[in-house]
């Protein structure tokens, strides 16, 4: 058995590779947001929040996530234990969708 190990592990070495280099799930976000910002093609996380925050009332922050596909921030808060997502285009600043 020993003997098979090194043709084993050369046989699994073209599945393993991809994914010893895949991104983490949620890629490089702050990167892709700070180039953005700099080439001007989306507003800032704190100009999104001062707009949105304050129409959310009696929830709470939870924190943001940035899509660079979708040029979309996504604002997660809580009240009463029930998750809302508020997904806000980056571009415009404007409310895009808003789970309940």
């Amino acid at each position: 058995m020993e003997r098979f190990l090194p043709i084993l592990l050369f046989a699994l070495l073209p599945q393993l590779a991809p994914a010893a280099h895949a991104k983490p799930p949620h890629g490089d976000e702050q990167g892709e947001v700070r180039r953005d910002l700099r080439a001007g093609n989306v507003r800032s996380l704190r100009e999104i929040e001062g707009r949105v925050l304050p129409q959310m009332q009696g929830m709470q922050y939870l924190g943001p996530e940035y899509d660079p596909a979708a040029m979309a921030y996504r604002l997660k808060f809580i009240r009463n234990g029930r998750v809302v997502f508020v997904d806000v285009d980056a571009r415009s600043g404007e409310i895009i969708h808003q789970s309940r």
